[in-house]
């Protein structure tokens, strides 16, 4: 059972089958939280104690995920296989070491002269299959570590390119420095080395200055219930209690 925004109505049957059987639970993420303390808060509240996320999150995006609680962390590998989308918002002009806001710009470039055609064209070469390397502070492991933890210790390693998909970027705003993109793509592509390569391509660098996830296959963000929402849930006189 799912329990999302046109459901909600039905939560009572939902908590009882996601203590029994297993449950998914639709999340809009809020920005500065890790997928990590999504999945704390609503452990906590349900008293669940088997959940997962089909797909992380960066702490400064916000948007979709999907919570699988019970036996339904049996199909968290399904759910990540499918697509994703994204609108993503790319600021031009500089560069950072974690390809994102969240690091201190570096390499200013002058961005003044890119015209709107080569900005098209730069973005829409990104179509197709692409080779692309991971962001140095991103959780894929390299020899059994995450990149992030190597990175904060100032480990360098070799990250090696890998073959990713994009279905389909399209430009949905251009203000300099920003351009907002709105992405289509496969399991395991990194918005925020998009956004690095673009800039790369332009020639003026560029990281990835906001991010929102739309869409996991089936499922859209316009479905799912915000934290406090599912809180609030559990603020009803009688609530039920797992077993």
């Amino acid at each position: 059972m799912i329990l999302s925004q046109s459901n909600l109505h039905e939560f009572d049957n939902w908590y009882s089958e996601a203590s029994t059987n297993g449950a998914v639970l639709l999340i809009d993420k809020d920005k500065s939280w890790t997928s990590f303390d999504v999945v704390a808060k609503v452990r906590g509240l349900t008293r669940i104690r088997k959940i997962g996320h089909a797909g992380t999150l960066d702490p400064l995006a916000t948007g979709l995920l999907i919570l699988c609680l019970g036996k339904f962390t049996k199909r968290i590998n399904e759910f990540q296989d499918w697509n994703k989308r994204y609108i993503g918002v790319i600021k031009l002009g500089s560069t950072t070491k974690t390809d994102d806001s969240e690091g201190e710009e570096e390499n200013i470039t002058d961005f003044t002269g890119l015209k709107q055609e080569e900005i098209e064209i730069a973005v829409k070469s990104f179509e197709g299959t692409i080779s692309q390397i991971p962001p140095k502070y991103s959780a894929k492991k390299v020899d059994g570590q995450r990149l992030y933890m190597l990175a904060r210790k100032n480990i360098d390693v070799e990250i090696r390119p890998v073959d990713v998909t994009v279905y389909k970027i399209d430009i949905l705003n251009v203000d300099l420095p920003y351009v907002t993109i709105d992405v289509l793509c496969a399991k395991g592509t990194y918005i925020r080395s998009l956004a690095r390569d673009i800039g790369a391509k332009l020639g003026v660098g560029g990281h990835l200055s906001g991010l929102r996830r739309t869409d996991i296959g089936e499922f859209s963000v316009n479905e799912a219930l915000t934290v406090k929402m599912f809180n609030e849930l559990f603020l009803k006189p009688e609530p039920i209690l797992a077993s």
